[in-house]
């Protein structure tokens, strides 16, 4: 009875605890679950959220909404009430974003809505101001998903039937940064393979000039166009193509005039994406509006990657680049706010560091929100962009603005309440190749500074390779004779630290000391004899030395190092001469009565492995370009130390 008893106590201790852990797992699993109101055709939505985590010292954490009422609209308000045209079942989605909070976003079930009866008038309201545009719900997180929507518009005053192109993936990134998980199309477009191929009807190549993507004038067609509109489709594509990895290609027909239309894409971020708070990738869209003609618009959108949901951040274009290149690139950062105050600001100042490799004079303003003039030198009372400098900061201030606060009244549009400036810089004349990091300080009238996140800049690697020849100095050795030629290869142009390996072909000559040996020989009969044998060797040796060591530049124009060197003889001949004397006596006379000479010879191949340590010095352009050099070996077995000199040209 007492073992029966233990044994119902031990089992729900272990069933409470064991339910206890459920319950607490469960806990660390957000979700945002959907409510809604039916009114007949006329639903209202609500999103029930789990509660935020705020970020210590950030403005306070707050949730933006999107939702897809499964019949191809959507919206960005909180609670959105939707009127559906027509009866049947829709699939309703929801993707709460938190802002300023520490967790991940909350996953969202979707939720099946039944209409049953129409009871209010469906009024299609136009919302489009361009025919083609491209939006997301949020930025990229790595392994998050998101959500790009595509609409387009037709502005013909026909029926069209037309494509439509999303490029993603760029090629400059080694891993994909996204997933295509679903397409979500409501008017029956229709995927075609990735391969296929939108060509149209008519080609013109006859003689005017149309910008394409990396600035060069492109051939295109003589038909007149919009200025915003492209006429060239097969170079479009091609330029695309050359861009990204990935695409996905609809065709859509029976289009009316006037109508718009959306596409919903999930792309799951991968966990390979470049994970760099300061890094801008961008996916691509191209919307053929007739599939008879070659007309097109593109839109590229660029979103920067994230750890966190914060809208006030900074971001740039050059999280990689390469320093052989450099000097033919330019900058972009684009410094991102949101007014999350009770009323407007009124004037925004935006401190962002400007890193010392770059040029301030260079800064040229490409865009910014709210839309202004840039200020002039004097005073105005109009809405402005004034830029000013610090030694080591640019100053954007905009003044005489009206930018709403999200906790404002009656604002119900969330993208109201940011802004940006997206500016383009150029390196400086002589910098060096370094990291550097750069931040904003955004200040909202007179409040206290908002920091965004810092904005890195990298530098590949790169390769350079080294010409290098000289001579080696033995001194323990007669008659040395030894000089060599080979590569190097080393980080380009590198700032301080950098490793470096070489290869060198060696050809060496050298005799060894001479070997003298002298013995008497008494013979039966008496008499005595002295005999001397000398022996002489010759080397001629073909090498490879490997040098792998680590080097420090202490200027442009004085560098040291130090490191391990491996030789190995690829070919060693050795000749061996040898001459024995019989001299009468004990001592030796000026002439022998009794001469021999005897030689031989013999080669090795691959023998001989040694290792040593070397230090080293050079003096010339000690990141790129020619430099002089002094390197002393020394060797861990045999007594082969020695002195080498050499001339080197980096490239």
């Amino acid at each position: 009875m007492n073992k029966l008893f233990f044994f119902i106590c031990f089992s729900f201790i272990c069933v409470h605890n064991h339910s206890q852990q459920l319950l607490a797992n469960d806990t660390l699993t957000r979700t945002a679950t959907i409510k809604s109101t039916n009114n007949g055709n006329e639903i209202m939505f609500t999103p029930e959220t789990p509660a935020l985590n705020q970020i210590a010292g950030a403005p306070k954490a707050f949730y933006t909404h999107y939702w897809e009422f499964g019949d191809g609209h959507f919206s960005t308000e909180e609670k959105p009430k939707h009127v559906y045209k027509s009866k049947g079942e829709y699939e309703v989605k929801l993707w709460a974003t938190n802002n300023y909070d520490t967790g991940k976003p909350p996953t969202t079930r979707p939720k099946k809505i039944a209409v049953n009866s129409i009871t209010t008038d469906y009024e299609d309201i136009a919302t489009m101001d361009e025919d083609f545009t491209m939006k997301r719900n949020r930025e990229p997180i790595p392994e998050e998903e998101i959500v790009a929507i595509m609409s387009y518009k037709n502005n013909r005053d026909y029926i069209t039937n037309g494509k439509i192109y999303l490029f993603y993936n760029e090629l400059k990134y080694k891993a994909n940064n996204f997933e295509l998980l679903e397409t979500r199309p409501y008017h029956n477009e229709k995927n075609v393979s990735a391969n296929g191929f939108a060509y149209t009807k008519h080609i013109d190549n006859e003689g005017t000039y149309l910008a394409s993507s990396n600035n060069n004038l492109i051939k295109s067609s003589t038909v007149l166009q919009d200025s915003t509109e492209k006429t060239n489709l097969p170079l479009t594509i091609a330029e695309s193509k050359a861009y990204y990895k990935d695409w996905s290609l609809l065709e859509f027909d029976n289009m009316e005039p006037n109508e718009e239309r959306h596409i919903f894409f999930s792309l799951k971020t991968t966990p390979e994406m470049v994970k760099d708070t300061s890094a801008i990738i961008s996916v691509r869209g191209i919307y053929i509006p007739d599939g008879n003609y070659d007309n097109h618009k593109v839109k590229d959108m660029e979103m920067e990657i994230v750890t966190s949901h914060d809208p006030n951040k900074m971001s740039s274009n050059g999280t990689f680049m390469n320093y052989r290149l450099v000097r033919f690139k330019t900058l972009k950062y684009k410094i991102k706010f949101q007014n999350n105050g009770e009323g407007p600001a009124r004037t925004i100042r935006l401190e962002t560091d400007i890193p010392e490799m770059l040029d301030k004079s260079t800064l040229t303003v490409m865009d910014m929100y709210p839309k202004c003039d840039i200020c002039p030198k004097r005073d105005v009372l109009y809405s402005c962009l004034d830029t000013t400098f610090t030694d080591t900061q640019a100053i954007f201030t905009f003044k005489n603005i009206y930018l709403p606060g999200s906790e404002q009244k009656n604002v119900k549009e969330y993208d109201s309440t940011k802004g940006f400036v997206k500016y383009k810089i150029k390196f400086a004349k002589d910098f060096h190749k370094k990291k550097t990091k750069s931040r904003t300080a955004i200040i909202f009238d007179k409040n206290d500074p908002i920091l965004t996140n810092y904005s890195t800049t990298r530098f590949l690697p790169g390769i350079s390779i080294g010409v290098k020849t000289g001579y080696n100095s033995f001194n323990d050795l007669r008659n040395s004779e030894s000089y060599f030629f080979g590569a190097t290869l080393s980080p380009f142009k590198s700032y301080r630290w950098y490793w470096q390996i070489e290869l060198m072909n060696n050809f060496h000559n050298y005799n060894s000391s001479t070997d003298i040996k002298e013995e008497f020989i008494q013979e039966a009969q008496g008499f005595r004899f002295l005999q001397r044998t000398t022996t002489d060797s010759s080397f001629k040796n073909i090498d490879w030395d490997i040098p792998v060591l680590i080097r420090y530049n202490i200027n442009k124009y004085i560098g040291l190092g130090g490191g391990l060197q491996n030789t190995i003889s690829l070919s060693e001949k050795r000749e061996q001469y040898i001459l024995t004397e019989m001299f009468e006596g004990d001592i030796p006379g000026d002439i022998a009565f009794s001469t021999e000479e005897d030689s031989s010879s013999e080669t090795d191949s691959f023998t001989n492995l040694r290792t040593g340590l070397l230090i080293e010095a050079t003096a010339g352009f000690s990141r790129i370009g020619p430099s002089l050099g002094a390197r002393y070996i020394m060797n861990f077995e045999d007594n082969f130390n020695y002195w080498q000199f050499y001339a080197i040209w980096k490239f």
